[in-house]
């Protein structure tokens, strides 16, 4: 009997262990994929640029200047005559108008009276658009035809207050936003189920990520459909089952996850003193010495008086100068071996103590130096 057991109980064993193996497998992290929905851009389907110019009433006494901005002047007669209100001639003194240019995006595919955002700039000499509402006005495309027409209160995210003596401002009050301040009154036609193949543009242009693109939409359709025609663009033949359903075709594969490739590249902001620094960075055998030479001059002047009850004398000052030259003793000449990761760059660089605007130097002499296999990027 225990002969019999014996077996069982060792199967019993082996599957408890296989499954637990399995369960550790199921809980395993995934890869760091992105979604093509996330990399790519289809061809076809984009905003476009809406802009406008127009008058912005009810200032507080913060509009334009009109003897200072001509346009704006020229801008309201013209809008009082087309009201029936004659003023040719006269002067005009309000200050509570303003000339401003009115931006908009157009989202693809937005149909006849749905709403859009504008944004609204002040043009002139104006101070504040706090308050005002924008008169209607057509927005253009850059084919010179109107999409939209905006109107409506502007609101502005800062402020500005003075006084006799003083000023205060925050934010941007010469800028404004108006929330659905704008109806769509003209479509752009393109027909997407018509296509019979499709573009698709990588956002960050790259040979590896759109060969892999490319591979991954192929193996989900079952057939060469995709190709990778350079590092910016892949090419998509419409299959025969997604014919005339293009929407279905472009749901399914922008679900398929891909893991872009990236270059060894080194991006530095020498304004802020920022840098950033890719994964695949990488420094050969190189030696690296930093030490500034730091001298310093104090000026401290005496005054030098004469004795008490003497008639010769007078007081002077001396001067006093202090010299102290500083040449940062201490830091050594520090090898770094070759090959070395990102990690094991950052923690040598760190241990030499330098600031990040040195250390900025220090990679651009390394570059210099031939010993970086990266590419540096100065914004």
């Amino acid at each position: 009997m225990f002969r019999l057991l014996a077996p069982l109980l060792r199967s019993s064993v082996t599957l408890a262990l296989l499954a637990s193996v399995l369960t550790f497998a199921t809980v395993a992290p995934a890869s760091a994929a992105s979604r093509i929905k996330d990399i790519v851009d289809v061809e076809g389907i984009r905003d476009n640029l809406l802009v406008g110019y127009g008058l912005v009433v009810g200032l507080n006494g913060t509009g334009d200047t009109l003897r200072n901005a001509p346009f704006t002047q020229q801008s309201l007669t013209a809008m009082l005559e087309r009201l029936g209100v004659n003023t040719r001639g006269s002067q005009l003194k309000t200050a509570n108008v303003a000339a401003v240019m009115v931006t908009a995006s157009l989202p693809a595919f937005s149909s006849q009276g749905t709403h859009i955002d504008v944004t609204v700039s002040a043009l002139g000499d104006a101070t504040n658009l706090q308050g005002g509402v924008l008169l209607v006005t057509p927005l253009m495309g850059a084919d010179g035809q109107v999409y939209a027409v905006s109107q409506g209160s502007v609101a502005t995210g800062g402020f500005s207050a003075k006084g006799e003596g003083a000023s205060v401002v925050r934010g941007v009050p010469t800028n404004g936003r108006i929330a659905n301040g704008a109806i769509v009154e003209r479509e752009i036609d393109f027909k997407l189920a018509d296509l019979s193949s499709l573009r698709l543009s990588l956002r960050n242009p790259d040979l590896t990520t759109a060969q892999r693109v490319a591979g991954a939409i192929n193996t989900f359709l079952g057939q060469p459909a995709a190709t990778a025609d350079n590092p910016t663009t892949v090419q998509l033949s419409v299959p025969a089952a997604y014919a005339g359903n293009v929407v279905n075709l472009l749901t399914d594969i922008e679900q398929l996850r891909v893991e872009p490739d990236l270059p060894a590249r080194v991006v530095i902001d020498e304004g802020s003193g920022i840098i950033v620094m890719g994964q695949d960075v990488r420094v050969s055998k190189v030696a690296i010495a930093q030490g500034n030479l730091t001298i310093s001059v104090t000026e401290t002047p005496q005054v030098s008086q004469p004795t008490p009850f003497s008639t010769g004398g007078q007081t002077v000052v001396v001067p006093r100068t202090n010299v102290n030259v500083d040449e940062t003793k201490g830091r050594q000449l520090a090898l770094v071996d070759g090959s070395i990761s990102l990690k094991e760059l950052v923690d040598g660089l760190n241990a030499l103590g330098v600031s990040p605007r040195d250390m900025i130097s220090i990679l651009q002499a390394i570059k210099a130096a031939g010993a970086l296999q990266a590419e540096i990027e100065v914004m």
